[in-house]
């Protein structure tokens, strides 16, 4: 079991569970899926695993599939080179958003995540309203969030110290840290940002420097990056998987590809907790029901024109208010389209059966 909690096995996951009831099944952790096959590790060995028939027959969407970061029961096979999923274990949280496109469902970006690790570069990526994006998604899925903020090279001092000031006047007391890939020293004092035994997930843009910052973290070129463009000088995407690593610290993180859509669903707790004084704001408004549009008493825009919340702070709160709305209603549509479908072919099944 000692092997276990170098891969963030801790008492959430191990609390009740009896193994001795578990047919030699082990506990394993899901370090990369890739479609329908998965790569698990038991602390000590990696191995290719997939989940069983029953598993997926009873798994009715994306999220009750192994992700990135779950903890499963497997049985293991070959000297421990091949393993099947039974199980998964309950997971501690789970980082989602909209799939990417028209389709309004789930995507799975990785499970059991203490920290989300936000990374937005100090040049043209750095967008506060993109990075409240960010903290609804973290919020929402009850993750803590963190920020860096990388290529702090192409900024001067003051322009990294205002924008670190920036992000804390709409998130007061979130941990950041700013640091270039070319810079050894800023890598050694980044690697204390991650502590041992908690597990972080880096989201951000594709060309940041998520990859170059792991591989500067591990000490070797492990894992892939791009050309950088003369354009943009941003690296190109290459990120392809999410992918588990330990750090010699005995942290762990997960790489996930650069994102381009970042689209939410349900996030009604997200949106209050990104944006406190807007929801303490639609306390005092006249009417229960204010859309905070166009109402007389309205507290919100009267803080608007007092100029003591932002008209860009606002616009995006309502942006997103009305894409999650829309969103958990159109999902909501198709489960229930999907229940009757599934109810009918069960029907259908039951009474066309041969004799």
């Amino acid at each position: 079991m000692q092997d276990l909690y170098k891969l963030g096995f801790n008492e959430f996951f191990s609390s009740g569970l009896d193994m001795d009831s578990y047919n030699g099944f082990k506990p394993a952790r899901v370090t990369s899926v890739n479609k329908n096959s998965y790569t698990v590790s038991n602390g000590s060995k990696e191995a290719f695993a997939e989940v069983t028939g029953k598993f997926l027959y009873n798994s009715d969407s994306s999220a009750g599939m192994p992700a990135t970061g779950d903890w499963v029961l497997a049985q293991f096979f070959d000297d421990d080179s091949f393993a099947v999923i039974h199980e998964i274990f309950p997971r501690k949280s789970l980082l989602k958003r909209k799939t990417a496109g028209k389709k309004v469902e789930y995507q799975i970006i990785a499970a059991n995540i203490d920290t989300a690790v936000i990374v937005q570069a100090l040049d043209e990526n750095y967008n506060l309203r993109r990075l409240e994006r960010y903290l609804v998604m973290a919020n929402e899925c009850r993750i803590k969030p963190a920020v860096l903020l990388s290529k702090s090279d192409l900024a001067s001092p003051e322009e990294v110290k205002l924008k670190e000031t920036d992000i804390r006047k709409i998130v007061p007391g979130i941990k950041i840290a700013s640091f270039s890939n070319n810079i050894s020293g800023d890598v050694e004092r980044i690697s204390s940002f991650f502590e041992p035994g908690k597990t972080y997930c880096l989201l951000g843009s594709s060309g940041v420097g998520k990859t170059s910052l792991l591989n500067n973290l591990l000490n070797q070129d492990l894992f892939k990056t791009g050309e950088i463009r003369e354009k943009d000088g941003r690296g190109k995407h290459t990120t392809t998987r999410r992918e588990l690593i330990i750090l010699d610290n005995g942290a762990v993180i997960i790489d996930n590809p650069g994102m381009r859509e970042l689209g939410i669903i349900s996030a009604e707790t997200g949106l209050d907790e990104t944006f406190g004084e807007i929801s303490a704001l639609a306390g005092n408004c006249r009417f229960n029901n204010c859309t905070h549009t166009v109402e007389k008493g309205c507290a919100v825009l009267q803080a608007i024109q007092e100029g003591t919340l932002s008209k860009e702070r606002y616009h995006n709160y309502m942006k997103m208010q009305k894409e999650t709305e829309f969103n958990e209603m159109s999902y909501t549509e198709r489960r229930q389209k999907d229940k009757k479908f599934g109810k009918y072919v069960h029907w259908y099944l039951k009474h066309n059966q041969k004799k």
